[in-house]
């Protein structure tokens, strides 16, 4: 592999490709650390401390996850690839619900660079509806509940609405350095961003449980490295449906005869649906933290802060394992339709042997579909659920990157970038990392 690096860097436009990359990540860091002017960066400081050993990290846990830890420290770049995460799923979702996006989803890379456009305009206004909420919470104080220095160095409306102009630009220029990376650089921009964001807090938390205990750390490298084998086992698993193409003649020209396979991964959701949980469970969390400080709470927000709000808790398992399993069926049956794959299959001649093409073909791969879903959902859930349990004896906080969605991240975008530079070093000839 050191060797397959080497000859990577002596290729002069991989090279170059590659240093770029890591210069736009390094320059992306930076933005993560940058204050946002108006904010007092000491007493942020203080603040982190002393919310390390409470639970107020627990409460933006998805999106603290997602920006790298920048996001309590109110950087420019705190919002992340949170906004444009959420933006391309709500855009995903709406294709399958307007015709007008379905239609533009089906007209190649026209109508892609169309809903490309409608994802970016979304990102910015998400970003601007996120950066004031936080902000709005950091005026009130309830950013840190436990906490009592003043975070911002003035509340007048002025200051307030730079700090917004300020993150949301941000959130833009996130978006822009993730394009850089896909069109110049090497492997999927975007994703390598959120891969950067999720590993950036991966040596603090590793320093904080070794100095807690040297026999945890043992442990939990252990454990992580066996839930790093079984996920690069689980993701790289797929069952193959062998396809064949009969010849046909057009003009004086035979096409196809060919055989080929659709290839249905075990996990086909991917992260998606533990991204959905883990949002839909932040909002109890939030009701608390804005309702829960009243003289007379609601019943409702007095079990949501009985069950909900801690990640240990039997209840908070259970609907976390619940949701993912719900979302990875209802993700997977908005992304993949077998009645379209069969017709297209029908269109151009082929077929599933032993399978009538058309209607029984549909049959045939929902059924094949269902089955795999009914393996990779429940291990989506148990992938996210034993890092919670495990990390909570070894007291670890949410952020820790071996929870299950970080482990999904590192993996799955690892393996990608590594399969592109593979590919790039084979187009020259040159061994590779796989041998």
């Amino acid at each position: 592999m050191l060797t397959a690096i080497t000859r990577a860097f002596r290729t002069p436009d991989l090279r170059k490709k590659l240093l770029f990359t890591l210069g736009i990540i390094v320059l992306f860091r930076l933005g993560s650390v940058l204050p946002t002017p108006g904010v007092n960066s000491e007493n942020i400081r203080l603040c982190l401390e002393q919310a390390q050993a409470g639970d107020a990290g627990n409460i933006y846990g998805m999106v603290q996850l997602f920006s790298g830890g920048a996001l309590l420290k109110l950087s420019v770049f705190a919002l992340g690839i949170m906004p444009y995460i959420t933006a391309s799923i709500i855009l995903q979702l709406l294709t399958v619900v307007i015709p007008r996006l379905e239609t533009l989803k089906k007209e190649g890379q026209a109508g892609q660079a169309k809903i490309t456009q409608y994802t970016r305009y979304l990102t910015v206004a998400l970003a601007v509806l996120q950066s004031t909420a936080f902000i709005a919470l950091a005026r009130s104080g309830q950013l840190f509940p436990s906490c009592t220095e003043p975070i911002l160095v003035s509340e007048d409306i002025f200051p307030l609405v730079t700090m917004v102009v300020t993150m949301t630009a941000g959130t833009a220029v996130i978006m822009w350095l993730g394009e850089l990376i896909t069109d110049r650089g090497i492997g999927n921009g975007m994703s390598l961003l959120i891969f950067t964001q999720v590993i950036a807090v991966f040596p603090a938390e590793l320093v904080n449980i070794y100095r807690q205990s040297p026999l945890k750390f043992v442990v939990v490298m252990a454990v992580g490295v066996v839930i790093i084998g079984v996920v690069i086992f689980i993701e790289q698993a797929q069952r193959r449906i062998p396809v064949q193409y009969a010849k046909r003649l057009v003009g004086r020209r035979m096409y196809g005869g060919t055989s080929t396979y659709i290839p249905l991964k075990v996990n086909q959701a991917g992260i998606i649906p533990v991204i959905f949980a883990s949002s839909l469970l932040y909002l109890p969390q939030l009701a608390v933290t804005l309702f829960g400080n009243t003289e007379n709470p609601n019943v409702i927000i007095e079990w949501f802060a009985e069950n909900l709000v801690r990640g240990d808790h039997p209840v908070y398992m259970a609907a976390f394992f619940a949701l993912i399993i719900f979302f990875t069926y209802f993700y997977v049956s908005i992304t993949f339709n077998p009645a379209e794959v069969a017709d297209n299959m029908k269109k151009y001649g082929g077929f599933i042997p032993g399978i009538r093409p058309g209607r029984p073909t549909a049959e045939y791969l929902n059924y094949v579909l269902t089955r795999l879903t009914a393996a990779g959902a429940p291990y989506l859930g148990v992938i996210s659920l034993i890092p919670i349990v495990a990390l909570a004896v070894a007291g670890a906080s949410q952020n820790f990157p071996f929870g299950g969605t970080s482990i999904l991240i590192m993996v799955g975008v690892g393996l990608d970038t590594v399969k592109q530079i593979e590919s790039q070093l084979q187009q020259r000839n040159y061994e590779g990392f796989l041998r």
